[in-house]
């Protein structure tokens, strides 16, 4: 069965995005770039929220075109475009590059995609998260965590009551400081309330 993976880049504290939506503070360089692309072409889609993939499909369809574009990003700009893509909205009307939209995260239906063939599942986007979380559907994480502290923003995890356990099953560091850390769930860890009572 396909796995749900949540793939995101956070500050060191946590922090997807600064208070008017700034990732400018992420440091992707080539090395980085290029792993992104490598993992993300190993996917059977994309799971994302309507602005995330607003936000994607107003630049990458056309990024190998521009002639400031360097060999990762030209690379990944075929990525995207070819890649399926599930949009979750109640609003989006019309979606185009491989592009299916959904208007509920509905458990049933989630489970339903990770039984059919292909890759495993990349979740993006804070929001989407914190409803897969809710409803028990991500089995691995892959947090970049970038060197710098920004202070305040979006938080990559919402407030729970659940203690959700994990496993360790890989980290990686890059040249320019950012750290990968991959976890997987470990259901033995698992228990409700603060003090897992």
């Amino acid at each position: 069965m396909r796995k749900i993976v949540l793939m995101s880049s956070v500050s060191l504290d946590g922090f997807i995005e600064g208070p008017n939506q700034e990732i400018d503070w992420h440091q992707v360089d080539a090395e980085l770039h290029q792993h992104f692309n490598d993992e993300i072409r190993t996917f059977g889609a994309l799971l994302s929220g309507r602005v995330t993939h607003e936000l994607m499909a107003a630049y990458w369809p056309n990024a190998d075109k521009d002639p400031e574009a360097g060999p990762e990003m030209t690379e990944f700009a075929g990525i995207w475009r070819n890649i399926p893509k599930v949009v979750f909205s109640r609003t989006l009307q019309h979606a185009d590059w491989h592009t299916t939209i959904v208007r509920e995260v509905v458990p049933e239906e989630i489970r339903a995609l990770k039984e059919q063939p292909g890759g495993d599942l990349c979740l993006g986007g804070a929001d989407l998260a914190a409803t897969f979380l809710r409803h028990d559907l991500v089995d691995e994480f892959r947090i970049y965590v970038h060197p710098v502290l920004i202070g305040r923003g979006k938080p990559l995890f919402p407030d729970s009551e659940a203690l959700t356990g994990l496993r360790l099953v890989g980290t990686r560091e890059f040249g320019n400081g950012v750290v990968l850390l991959r976890y997987e769930r470990d259901a033995a860890g698992d228990a409700t309330g603060p003090a897992g009572e």
